[in-house]
């Protein structure tokens, strides 16, 4: 529940000081918040649901991210509110309350890691801690108006955080500008300060941007603009991605067929197969994780949840070992195309944040949308970075950059030229 002005974001709120303070620490003075799925000693993480809360005990050692985090300077304030079960991208929870979004008050947060995102877009902290499943940091941060990313699946611990999908699962932070972002994943990744690299090619993926309701200029330019000033016009190149992914990804043809059966309108068809396989890994991975609780506890759910719980819960293993092929195959093609030191650009969602309480087809239509943009990175495993490009009609928009998978250094480097590039010149754009 919302207390004061802490716009709704904590569940809990607690100090755990640095480790150390010696001069110098990389995150020294910085505070931080946690989603409330990461273990913290004496605290139960709640998982967004009072009734896991009641059958769960309290954790008996700290996650690594976080020691981590603490290790480096930073002190955590506490645990942030997020949607039950991790099982949602809006934002909203009828047991805490949605986290008010600090750009527009009338607009959902974004889910699942809604607390994080709005306590750093609400200048209550300097970074926070999230995860990334099929959006669950990238999404947020667009419609809070801050920096989030997904980093490369696998290369950040999971210990000490609750699953949602293993295969898809990632930690995911938020920050308000690039060099707080980069400064935190060169602790969480465990890097040194490495040089600013030159991309060889950032290469716009068209096909994309049909997908979003904000017109391509007025999310592209920005970033454009900055890449040619400062590589030159030759790096700029195009991409239809879902071709692409069709030729270099032959199991999708499956989910394709599935999809073309299932769904009367499909913006970008290859994506949405991308899109239906990785929901049915994430189906089936909570089943594998949570159905045992669900039906020994019947726990009190919001009917949209509880709806696609039940979903999870009907599951079986049949077409499992076709969406770990695809993974592999489209990692292994969006390597091949970005090279060491490309990035693909692609808008984060397919618009601003919608209002509260969004009727059934409008939000079908709309997440179907986002989840085809998610599962560009969601099931390739590769790194992507949401950056925020201030407000169009009053509402917060945003562009992602999405690198090979292992490539999160050069991906954060090169954000935070690119952006201070785009701040020496102006403001992110503020239309009325």
């Amino acid at each position: 529940m919302e207390t004061g002005s802490d716009y709704g974001a904590f569940m809990k709120r607690f100090i755990l000081p640095p480790v150390s303070s010696p001069p110098g620490l990389p995150l020294s003075s910085l505070t931080f918040a946690v989603k409330d799925m990461f273990d913290v000693t004496g605290y139960v993480p709640g998982f967004g649901n009072p009734d896991w809360e009641r059958t769960h005990s309290e954790a008996m050692s700290i996650a690594p991210t976080i020691i981590d985090l603490l290790k480096a300077g930073a002190t955590c304030v506490g645990t942030t509110v997020m949607d039950e079960l991790a099982y949602s991208i809006k934002g909203e929870n009828i047991h805490y309350g949605t986290p008010r979004n600090p750009c527009v008050e009338d607009r959902v947060p974004g889910g699942s890691s809604s607390g994080s995102a709005v306590a750093v877009g609400a200048k209550l902290m300097d970074f926070s801690i999230g995860t990334d499943c099929l959006g669950s940091s990238r999404i947020p941060a667009s419609y809070c108006g801050v920096f989030g990313i997904r980093p490369s699946h696998g290369v950040i611990s999971e210990s000490g955080v609750i699953p949602l999908a293993q295969s898809l699962d990632t930690v995911g932070w938020f920050a308000r500008d690039p060099t707080i972002l980069n400064k935190v994943g060169r602790v969480l990744l465990q890097s040194s300060n490495i040089a600013h690299v030159r991309p060889t090619r950032v290469i716009i993926a068209d096909d994309c941007f049909p997908l979003s309701s904000i017109p391509y200029e007025v999310l592209t330019q920005d970033v454009v603009k900055a890449v040619k000033k400062l590589y030159g016009g030759d790096v700029i190149k195009h991409e239809i991605l879902g071709l692409y992914v069709m030729e270099k990804v032959p199991s999708l043809i499956h989910f394709m067929c599935k999809c073309k059966e299932k769904i009367d309108q499909i913006y970008n068809l290859p994506l949405a197969a991308l899109s239906c396989a990785m929901q049915l890994l994430e189906r089936y991975e909570f089943k594998q994780n949570h159905g045992e609780w669900v039906l020994a506890v019947k726990p009190n759910l919001a009917p949209e949840i509880a709806e696609s719980v039940k979903e999870a819960l009907k599951t079986t293993g049949k077409h499992i070992d076709i969406c770990h092929s695809i993974k592999k195959e489209l990692r292994d093609a969006l390597n091949s195309l970005l090279g060491d030191f490309g990035v693909l650009m692609i808008p984060t969602v397919p618009g601003p944040p919608p209002e509260k309480q969004t009727n059934l087809s409008q939000r079908k239509d709309y997440q179907g949308r986002a989840f085809s943009l998610q599962s560009v990175a969601g099931m390739s495993g590769c790194c992507q970075v949401s950056i925020p490009l201030g407000m169009y009609d009053n509402l917060p928009i945003s562009i992602s950059l999405v690198a090979k998978h292992g490539a999160d250094e050069f991906l954060l480097s090169l954000i935070e030229a690119i952006y201070d590039s785009i701040n020496e010149d102006e403001a992110p754009r503020l239309k009325a």
